[in-house]
């Protein structure tokens, strides 16, 4: 938890220049999802340590955005912060731009860091501001000038994947790009997007935690290729290896320098992803092209190689997943194990297997009322004993030469309530809808979620987030634009799920101060069939580990459910065999048999 002194020094600041509202985005320069520590000025005003947040700040108040995830966990890191929690989405919450309209004075000012806030956001708040004759300025990093002893800005080394991972040339990717900008009518493309640059050229690095990709700005065009990025990040291989593509490479900060000086008649860029304050240095000399990244459908449709190597990486992933709940169900009765003892086995275990890189986001060992929190992070100075009772849930992945996992997995420990049970099944049921789901072409992927989610609402329940997100290729755990989600919204746009991307199905049921239940597997989208209707698609599991049977109440499940269940089982038992040993085979085996 976090005391109000900060609070109260960013309020200082703000009369000093005149400013009546500030807002603090949890957000780097690059739009990204996870942010690295120099980017972590929520937590540092607040105490919340979430990955989705918003303060706003005025005189006599302060509120704080978070989704579904981090109501459980916000409420409690910010108690005595001085900031209030707004649960979004929550009956009678207003939005951000709701509370900054109704609080903003007639001529105020309102303000913010224009690097950390993107192009459409600025647009939405700006339209505000006009509303209420107000200004909004971008140069005003409050919390930069506060926060002395932030961390500097990673330099990690960058890497280059290998076309036998890759499967595609950079040098291809890049004339695909610049065929679509140009049908934008664009002679140029500022790329801003982490994930979009590592995807585009075939490089990797270690900049963002568990997210492996290098800090940098690209700009394209049939004439000027130019990366920004961190001099110390660069050897000589891959200085050689950008002078082959034509790029020329300079220093991260110098971007809007460049982007002011440009002489280009017009720049495609995305405004949901490039920042305010580089956009606007575009403006005086060059038109701007909104649109989406191309970069983005291209790198969430995965190619022959990568779809061969990610199910590698599956397997091999899933093999120390089952070791690792073999290891639970053998030694919870000894009283030794702990959440935090439990994350550093998984990992262990993931360690241990070839190609191993990182793990894919900081693993989730939660027990029993702590899994009702979705995001919750075991702490080794509050260590949570684990006992013969109840769930454990644990939501992990890795990352290897071969691609991206995600799995979770609720693991029966002993004896459960009959709630406990209930909630299971109707989160199994749930996940074996989505996977075996049969839809044709252009079906929009927020068409599937009411298959994982029809289990709950036949009961009025729900769960507060989505069922399922895009999953990156040795990139971010989380990478649109796939993803199912029972509404289409801004943030979430419709999507059509098309034969090569890969999406989680993650339903899941949660109870405050009770218990957590989620059931993940990753699936690959593939064609089906065809008939007088058109182009069928379906889905193939990814995930490769067993489903824990001890917790289903089966005469809650059809006939069809039992099957696909069963079904999966096997295919899981017949992978994985060659990398169990023998004790761990034949538990394997009973634990999966057919009830």
């Amino acid at each position: 938890m976090e005391d109000s002194r900060h609070l109260d020094a960013l309020r200082g600041l703000m009369r000093k220049y005149k400013i009546d509202l500030y807002i603090v985005f949890l957000a780097d320069e690059h739009a990204s999802e996870y942010v690295v520590d120099a980017y972590q000025r929520t937590r540092w005003l607040s105490g919340f340590t979430g990955t989705n947040a918003t303060i706003v700040v005025t005189e006599d108040d302060a509120g704080l955005w978070t989704d579904g995830r981090y109501f459980i966990q916000a409420k409690r890191q910010i108690a005595d912060s001085g900031v209030r929690l707004f649960p979004m989405g929550e009956d009678g919450v207003p939005t951000v731009e709701e509370y900054v309209k109704d609080n903003l004075p007639i001529k105020g000012r309102m303000a913010c860091n224009g690097k950390v806030i993107t192009l459409s956001d600025y647009d939405k708040y700006l339209d505000i501001a006009d509303s209420k004759r107000a200004r909004f300025t971008l140069d005003r990093d409050l919390i930069g000038m506060l926060w002395k002893d932030a961390p500097a800005l990673p330099e990690k080394k960058v890497w280059i994947l290998e076309d036998e991972y890759a499967g595609e040339p950079a040098a291809e990717k890049i004339s695909r790009v610049l065929y679509e900008v140009s049908k934008e009518g664009a002679e140029g493309l500022m790329l801003t997007g982490l994930c979009d640059i590592a995807w585009l050229l075939n490089i990797r690095g270690d900049d963002i935690r568990h997210t492996p990709v290098p800090m940098a700005f690209l700009f394209l065009s049939e004439k000027k290729k130019v990366l920004f990025i961190a001099k110390k990040a660069l050897e000589h291989k891959t200085r050689k290896y950008f002078r082959s593509l034509g790029i020329k490479v300079k220093p991260y900060e110098s971007v809007y320098s460049f982007a002011s000086k440009l002489r280009c008649p017009s720049v495609m860029l995305d405004p949901s992803v490039i920042n305010a304050r580089l956009a606007l240095s575009f403006r005086d000399r060059t038109d701007l092209i909104c649109a989406d990244n191309p970069t983005a459908l291209m790198k969430a449709v995965k190619n022959e190689t990568e779809i061969k190597n990610t199910r590698l990486a599956h397997i091999r992933d899933g093999a120390a997943v089952t070791k690792f709940i073999y290891y639970v169900k053998n030694h919870v009765s000894d009283g030794n194990l702990t959440e935090y003892s439990l994350v550093q086995k998984l990992h262990e275990l993931r360690a241990e297997t070839l190609h191993y890189l990182d793990d894919s986001f900081d693993t989730i060992a939660a027990y029993g009322p702590n899994a009702a929190m979705m995001h919750y992070e075991p702490d080794m100075a509050n260590d949570v004993r684990v006992e013969p009772k109840g769930f454990l849930l644990v939501d992990s992945g890795g990352h290897y030469l071969e691609g991206t996992t995600d799995i979770t997995r609720t693991i029966v420990l002993g004896e459960l309530t009959p709630e406990e049970i209930h909630a299971y099944t109707l989160t199994l049921r749930g996940a074996l809808r989505l996977m075996s789901a049969h839809f044709p072409e252009k079906t929009l992927c927020q068409g599937l979620d009411v298959l994982a989610r029809g289990p709950f609402w036949d009961e009025a329940l729900d769960y507060r987030c989505g069922t399922g997100h895009g999953v990156g290729h040795i990139s971010s755990v989380h990478e649109g634009p796939n993803g199912f989600r029972s509404r289409i919204t801004e943030a979430n746009p419709a999507c059509e799920l098309k034969a090569g991307m890969i999406t989680t199905d993650e339903p899941g049921l949660y109870v405050e101060d009770g218990f957590g239940v989620r059931i993940e597997n990753e699936l690959l989208c593939v064609p089906d069939t065809e008939s007088e209707y058109g182009r069928f698609l379906c889905f193939d599991n990814l995930t490769m580990a067993p489903i824990d049977l001890e917790a289903v109440d089966f005469s809650m499940l059809t006939e069809y459910e039992k099957k696909t269940l069963q079904e999966y089982h096997e295919t899981v038992c017949l992978t994985l065999k060659p990398y169990l040993t023998d004790d761990e085979y034949n538990w394997l085996l009973n634990e999966t048999r057919e009830r």
